[in-house]
């Protein structure tokens, strides 16, 4: 792409006055860098992207507060987790993670493992154990 090509378009980065860098080709034919304030196909992805993940954190916020699931699943929408990604993190079998999610076994966990849990959700052990969805 030439530099004069790099796209200028709305974003959902300017209401933050934030530029991407882009890499062009100048003049002379050579690769140098150029900020872009935007580019409405990315800005339209962008937008879709955070309407399903919304939508997803919405699902288990109302699962948890219909005792579906438990606070694990809600706060790991939240941080855009799947059960692999928090299993890493937890540092246990994926199993193990998914009957966690149960809230039946959920209030028996050991405060070790919620507090493991808050550590990796950013949040403090009686925020996640209070967590009734609403």
């Amino acid at each position: 792409m030439k530099k004069s090509e790099v796209p200028q378009d709305k974003s959902s980065l300017n209401n933050k006055n934030v530029k991407e860098l882009y890499y062009a080709v100048d003049e002379d034919g050579k690769y140098t860098t150029e900020l872009s304030s935007g580019w409405e196909p990315k800005t339209i992805v962008q937008e879709k992207t955070f309407e399903l993940i919304n939508e997803r954190i919405e699902e288990a916020r109302q699962n948890v507060k219909k005792g579906i699931c438990s606070p694990v699943v809600y706060f790991m929408e939240v941080n855009k987790m799947d059960w692999a990604i928090l299993s890493d993190y937890m540092e246990m079998w994926k199993w193990r993670i998914k009957r966690h999610a149960q809230p039946k076994v959920f209030k028996k966990l050991s405060d070790k493992t919620i507090q493991k849990y808050a550590d990796t959700f950013g949040i403090t052990a009686s925020e996640l154990k209070a967590f009734k969805g609403e």
